[in-house]
């Protein structure tokens, strides 16, 4: 396998509030595959920053009586004990708030001007003559143009689903002050990403295999390609002072809308790193521009579905049209939705703070290992289920993976001098060894698989493969039973032989186990090393054809065992979920603005539609904000067994499966359009936080969705094949 070069980065966080969850999760996602193209040998530079700028920022040190910098530098200094406590390891991490990204920036810009993609019009916006500042669409309430409902934002109501701009609003009012806006002109800066260039260049890129999934590449494509209101817009990169940002190099007052320069800090950062000498001390020998304009350098970026918009778009047409490398690879994914599981839904908290997690003693590869478990290459949403975590790691790490490591040291240290026995390939007294047909054999075969999952984000799958393997080495000492083998040692002259065997060939794979796990758990791994005794494992350890004595050579010296991981525990699931009498204190976060100036209009989401767009609000039903629709706890169900309610005229008992949420019992009008025993085995989407209600046949723990119209007949809803009792419904 050739050498590859990489610069990978994640989505800079904005710099006025601290981690969440969903930041953690992103950089584990990347910090795995970066580990495991290390293992494999690649050259890989791992950097990222604070972004920096933008109104909010400005606006929140105001509120605080401190200036922006010193708002950026008190949550820069607060980052260094998240990426450490869950062990993501950034080369370098820096601030788009810096020389070098002042000069990516304005570099950038003057490039782009020169190439006739830069031009300025005139545009009127709301202007605050108190606070004397232009408005941005998020500080600007009033009543809705269409329903007249109050406090509604400048962009879109919340009451009736209207999007409109923000001078179609009745009696609006600034946000910031209370003060009437008045109408001001400005002269702004485009960028003109409808020029035909660009868009030839950008359908080319979107088209080349393994820029991006196939999901948001089409997605992409609907932006590239629309009409009307939906065609692709030139997009205002500028925004007048007071503003907390970089200069326009030649527009005296005019700054970068923090958009333009925020991405930029990715190509800062490695600026930053490489002028600093820590690229050199890693064995870099190029210098910045070297490495970036090298036709072997890849440009990898992990992202959140919430900001493709600029990366597949704005950000690769900027960096060609000014001269710069584009990115050879955006891998988006999901977000992870902290409100799932029963434990999640109760009274006492609905969130996960990182921070807490590792405040209350919570191991950190607990969590990197469950987030992997659930990651895929896709751009889908994951949950984070408190009693599914506990289950997977105590089952997976702890139940399978430690436990061979744990079962099997003590048989070394004591029958073999805590030293590798030989593995033998045949048969003993006409039993298979190990060797041949046990758990080790699977470990080796899967190994090729395992590498490409983790190559290709596959990180669930990777996940799986690896428990199967742990499987099939648990399996095989239980089929050997080595305690029986070390009492007939003074009996049975082969029970040693035996013994050693099983031993022998456990251990290997425990080694292989541990190789794959690594990029996943690098703490854990290294114990592991310490034990097995055999240096820094890497990929290389596991090609193939495996030469067992030199995997593990015969005779090898052990290290000294000892617990390898602790389970998790309920009372630790308690504490981190529990809320106190008093909240801590946690510092607010206000949106980053990631909307592009075209008319007000936000790009639409990969998994919402633009609000308003098809929706209808029926005749006969109020309509509900999406926080309404949020507090219903919509599951999918097994029914696993359906029963008639003496008495009851149109009840059937129904027993559902919800997975993580057990079983609950319901009783449904459905008598007349079911027989039971055709409901049994059928999916269905039940209501789970229904307050359960006693009635004179037994409690009712929910209700089950059907439909019914103005012709006879009732239909229960069901998912789409493939769907599993307790998945959430959105």
């Amino acid at each position: 396998m050739s050498k590859r070069r990489i610069f990978a980065t994640t989505a800079l966080p904005y710099a006025n509030g601290s981690f969440h969850i969903g930041h953690i999760m992103e950089y584990i996602q990347a910090d795995i595959w970066v580990r495991f193209q290390r293992m494999q040998g690649h050259e890989v530079h791992f950097v990222c920053a604070d972004d920096a700028h933008g109104a909010p920022i400005m606006l929140k040190a105001e509120s605080e009586g401190i200036t922006p910098e010193q708002l950026v530098g008190r949550i820069a200094a607060e980052r260094k004990k998240y990426l450490d406590g869950f062990h993501i390891e950034f080369d370098n991490w820096h601030s788009t708030h810096s020389p070098e990204n002042t000069e990516l920036s304005q570099d950038i810009y003057s490039k782009l001007k020169a190439a006739g993609l830069i031009y300025t019009k005139s545009i009127e916006q709301f202007y605050d003559p108190v606070k004397q500042m232009f408005l941005a669409d998020r500080y600007i309430k009033g009543e809705c143009p269409k329903c007249s409902a109050r406090d509604q934002y400048g962009d879109a109501c919340e009451v009736c689903g209207a999007v409109y701009a923000p001078t179609d609003l009745k009696n609006p009012y600034s946000t910031l002050s209370g003060a009437q806006p008045v109408m001001k002109s400005s002269e702004h800066y485009f960028f003109k990403l409808s020029d035909a260039r660009c868009v030839e260049f950008l359908k080319t890129w979107l088209d080349e295999a393994g820029h991006l999934q196939p999901q948001v590449a089409n997605k992409a494509r609907e932006w590239l390609t629309g009409e009307g209101d939906k065609a692709l817009g030139d997009w205002d990169i500028s925004r007048d002072a007071p503003y907390f940002g970089i200069p326009i190099p030649d527009a005296p007052g005019k700054y970068f809308y923090v958009w333009l320069d925020a991405p930029v800090g990715y190509l800062a950062s490695l600026k930053n790193y490489f002028d600093s000498g820590k690229a050199k001390a890693r064995g870099e020998t190029r210098s910045f521009k070297e490495f970036l304009s090298a036709d072997d350098t890849e440009q990898i970026h992990f992202i959140g579905k919430d900001i493709i918009y600029f990366h597949t778009l704005f950000w690769p047409a900027m960096l060609k049209f000014a001269g710069y490398k584009v990115p050879d690879s955006v891998n988006v994914h999901g977000f992870i939705n902290t409100a799932s599981g029963e434990k999640m839904s109760k009274s006492r908290g609905t969130g996960l703070s990182p921070l807490r997690y590792l405040d209350v003693g919570m191991n950190p590869e607990w969590l990197r290992y469950y987030i992997a478990a659930k990651l895929n290459a896709s751009v889908e949403d994951i949950d984070f289920n408190p009693d599914d975590f506990m289950a997977r790691v105590n089952s997976d790490l702890i139940g399978k993976y430690v436990n061979i490591a744990s079962r099997i040291a003590p048989f070394l240290a004591k029958y073999f001098d805590n030293r590798m026995p030989g593995i033998r390939m045949g048969t003993l007294s006409g039993i298979p060894l190990p060797a041949d047909t046990g758990g080790i054999a699977v470990a080796v075969a899967s190994a090729k698989t395992i590498r490409g999952h983790f190559d290709e984000r596959e990180f669930g799958k990777a996940s799986r493969a690896i428990m199967e393997a742990a499987d099939a080495i648990n399996k095989e000492i239980d089929g050997f039973k080595p305690w029986a083998l070390a009492k007939e040692i003074g009996s049975n002259p082969a029970a040693k032989e035996q013994l050693g065997q099983i031993c022998a060939s456990s251990i290997a794979g425990f080694k292989f186990l541990t190789i794959f796990l690594k990029p996943i758990l690098p703490e854990l791994a290294e114990a592991a090393e310490r034990y097995l005794n055999s240096g820094t494992l890497t990929w290389n350890d596991a090609d193939l054809p495996l030469d067992v004595e030199k995997f593990l050579p015969s005779g090898h010296q052990f290290g000294t065992f000892s617990p390898l991981m602790s389970r998790v525990e309920e009372k630790q699931l308690d504490a981190l979920l529990e809320i106190e009498k008093e909240p801590a204190k946690v510092t607010t976060s206000t949106p980053h603005p990631a909307t592009p100036a075209k008319s007000g209009v936000t790009p639409p989401s990969l998994s919402s539609p633009i609000k308003g767009e098809g929706v209808s609000s029926g005749a006969d039903a109020p309509t509900i904000s999406i926080d309404d629709f949020n507090k219903i706890d919509l599951r999918v169900a097994k029914i696993t067994m359906a029963e008639q309610v003496e008495g009851a005229d149109k009840l059937l008992k129904l027993t559902l499966d919800v997975g993580a949420l057990g079983t609950k019992q319901v009783f449904a009008g459905i008598k007349s359009a079911y027989d039971p025993a055709t409901l049994v085995g059928r999916m269905t989407v039940m209501v789970a936080n229904l307050a359960p209600r006693k009635m004179k046949f037994g409690m009712s723990e929910g209700m089950v969705l059907a439909a019914s119209g103005d012709t006879p007949g009732l239909f229960i809803l069901s998912p789409d094949s493939g769907a599993q009792p307790g998945m959430k419904v959105k």
